[in-house]
């Protein structure tokens, strides 16, 4: 997964049921899927979607069904081009105090009594970039509340974890405002991939002490570097190496001749790791402590237990 910009149109094609007749007919054809109630796509080009772009394209179906309906949650957040995990489902709206709560279509409509900035991207009308991380780090994982907000330290160059606390500790209402202290206080704009957020969370609660970010060693970069062991953690990814950009191979090759060059000066162990090391934990904390490195703390086993659950689950 990596992060994006907000990207102002749909993904793929959306047709509106008014303007194609025997919509019944092609999607048992296999030529259309429905995307919201009321709006479909063609099955080739939905098909080709990776989960979380399937979620942009039905917020952008949304949009042409429910236009002066801001998206709040993870619905904004792809709007606004912050990192998306899977595809949450539901589309998710916010409307005022005097409104219903409810779950439609696959629209979840969200009601607050405290103020969201609103604002547009694309046409589209949305939570404001700092709400919106605050609205997620209220109530989803904080792994990835932590991601969200990364994202949109990097996105928004002006903005300030301390902006994000502030925000958060001003809303009137306290509910989650507790929960999300710990992505609120610990966000920052140097890791580069959602990965990278979500490892950071996974390290800490393995009980390692904390690395330094995006240090250099020598000519290149490492994700994560723990000076006293001379440890470089790199977080991979799984698209690194899977043919997609090019010869996985040659990828591997000049992985092992980066290694050797961080060797070189005074690394003493490169782990490597990815998706899959980081949400199972264990593959990560062997790979860790092979590395030489060792817990400093207890491992905090409930967001470890729950961060699988919460990455595949639709919110």
């Amino acid at each position: 997964m990596t992060d994006v910009m907000p990207l102002l149109t749909s993904p793929i094609p959306l047709i509106h049921a008014r303007d194609a007749p025997h919509t019944t007919r092609a999607v048992r054809a296999g030529e259309l899927v429905p995307v919201l109630r009321g709006v479909y796509a063609p099955a080739a080009d939905w098909a080709r979607l990776a989960p979380w772009e399937r979620h942009l394209a039905r917020v952008h179906a949304l949009v042409l069904l429910r236009p002066d309906d801001p998206a709040c949650l993870e619905s904004a957040a792809a709007l606004h081009g912050l990192p998306i995990f899977g595809d949450p489902g539901t589309v998710h709206v916010i409307a005022s105090a005097d409104a219903t709560s409810r779950l439609i279509g696959g629209v979840q409509t969200h009601t607050t009594r405290d103020a969201r900035e609103i604002g547009t991207v694309g046409g589209a009308l949305l939570t404001g970039l700092v709400d919106t991380v605050i609205d997620i780090a209220r109530v989803r994982h904080p792994a990835i509340a932590l991601a969200t907000a990364d994202a949109a330290l990097r996105r928004d160059p002006s903005l300030t974890v301390e902006a994000l606390v502030a925000a958060n500790e001003s809303r009137s209402s306290t509910r989650g405002r507790r929960h999300a202290r710990w992505a609120l206080h610990r966000a920052s704009a140097l890791p580069e991939s959602p990965l990278e957020s979500i490892d950071r969370a996974v390290i800490e609660w393995l009980g390692f002490p904390e690395p330094e970010l995006q240090v250099h060693i020598g000519d290149d970069r490492v994700d994560k570097w723990w000076a006293d062991r001379a440890v470089a953690g790199e977080s991979d990814g799984d698209l690194k190496y899977d043919g997609r950009f090019g010869d996985p191979l040659t990828a591997l090759r000049e992985r092992h001749r980066r290694d050797a060059r961080l060797f070189r000066h005074g690394a003493r162990a490169v782990p490597h790791w990815g998706w899959s090391e980081a949400l199972a934990a264990d593959p990560l904390d062997s790979l860790l402590r092979s590395a030489g490195l060792r817990s400093i703390r207890p491992r905090e086993h409930a967001p470890l237990f729950s961060l699988q659950r919460a990455l595949s689950r639709p919110r």
